[in-house]
């Protein structure tokens, strides 16, 4: 492990909360008081903990695994002095919420003493990941069900109290790893944006961004989902600001490029489905803007018909954004000279429905998707499977040693 730890992202990508990762705040609480029971008890074999899931899956959240390990994997000097320590720590935290906005002074201070707190907790602190032997895939590596992802070989009482933290970790960056990856293979070569912040907490979305980028996403929607990977948001103009210039979407769409994009490299793309009239408004949008257009969006909801198929009912399913409906933007935009002006897809896009398109030849250059790729899971299993250098593992489970990839 010591070995390749430079080649992995660095613990300060990930915002981790130390102190709390080390007092086994954030772990399942049967884990801190295994560590506890050993420490006590003054047991400490030397063991090795076996990580695997059971699906086939786009791997992520290992870098992230690790530097757990690294912050994590140790003991306290004095354990009592700790866990007062800690509860302090912890009582600052809720009053640093409550007097940030009513007492800067207050403020300040209590930010001071949490440092000095910080501090004492890292005086009696003694990190022990230099006793670990760990080897382990690498984010982004195709991986089938049961396969050994990463074993963790060291005192028992170091890094046991971790399993929480570093398998939740793993189950969500693999979910939308392996999500993205899905729609990336249908898509066959186009982009696909990662739209999927608006779905969840806020707080996930370092993380999930990261995740999108290894199972192959070209860009996210925030730039707190691209953080991770030293990038930024991208997106188009929202229809709130559509209605804010009473419902000209032309009107906000040059604001857009007023304001925003003129003089960067920031592309100028039009949202055309507020009035249900995909084909008019990207007409419209196309002959005003001309040049200065770089894409429209088509985001029509899955209970309307865009009133370009009003005459072609009963062919086919013509709610949301479909095939046919993409066809007539694209002709349409071809007839008057703006070949130039690139497709995006949004609104319930997934594999399935990414994979029929291709398979129909819709005419989209880049597809939007958001929700589905949070669907599923892919949880993580960590078991001791030797104990001083002999098997021992719950029934059912054994040593398997990792398969190097490629």
């Amino acid at each position: 492990m010591q070995g390749n730890l430079k080649t992995r992202l660095p613990i300060s990508v990930f915002d981790l909360p130390i102190q709390e990762i080390r007092r086994g705040y954030r772990s399942d609480v049967y884990f801190w008081r295994e560590k506890l029971i050993l420490e006590r008890d003054r047991h400490n074999p030397s063991v090795i903990m076996q990580v695997f899931q059971k699906r086939h899956a786009v791997l992520c959240g290992i870098d992230e695994a690790i530097a757990i390990l690294q912050v994590g994997t140790g003991h306290y000097t004095d354990l009592q002095r700790a866990h007062k320590l800690f509860d302090k720590l912890m009582s600052i935290k809720m009053d640093l919420r409550r007097y940030r906005y009513t007492d800067r002074e207050l403020f300040l201070s209590l930010i001071a003493e949490r440092l000095e707190l910080e501090d004492e907790l890292n005086s009696i602190w003694v990190s022990e990941f230099d006793q670990l032997k760990i080897t382990a895939l690498r984010d982004g590596d195709e991986i089938a069900p049961y396969e050994t992802v990463m074993n963790i070989e060291g005192p028992a009482t170091s890094f046991g109290h971790l399993e929480t933290v570093y398998l939740g970790g793993l189950a969500r960056r693999t979910k939308i790893a392996t999500n993205v990856r899905k729609c990336v293979h249908a898509a066959q070569g186009k982009p696909v944006i990662f739209f999927g912040a608006r779905f969840d907490h806020f707080s996930v979305q370092g993380g999930d961004g990261y995740a999108a980028s290894i199972g192959g996403a070209e860009a996210v929607s925030t730039d707190a989902g691209a953080e991770w990977w030293g990038s930024r948001g991208i997106g188009t103009i929202p229809h709130a600001l559509i209605a804010c210039y009473r419902g000209d979407t032309t009107l906000a769409t040059h604001k857009f490029y007023e304001h925003i994009a003129k003089g960067t490299d920031i592309k100028v793309i039009a949202l055309v489905d507020y009035h249900n009239d995909s084909v008019g408004t990207s007409l419209e949008v196309a002959r005003k803007l001309k040049d200065i257009l770089w894409a429209v969006r088509l985001d029509t909801s899955g209970t309307m018909v865009d009133r370009c198929l009003w005459e072609e009912m009963m062919q086919f399913d013509p709610r949301g954004v479909n095939v046919r409906l993409v066809e007539k933007v694209r002709a349409a935009l071809d007839h008057e000279g703006f070949s130039n002006v690139k497709i995006i897809v949004s609104g319930g896009f997934n594999p399935d429905k990414i994979a029929l398109f291709e398979e129909k030849k819709a005419p989209v250059d880049i597809y939007a998707v958001g929700s589905a790729l949070f669907e599923g899971k892919y949880d993580f299993t960590a078991d001791v499977v030797m104990v001083d250098g002999e098997r021992e593992a719950k029934t059912g489970r054994e040593y398997q040693p990792i398969r190097p990839k490629g």
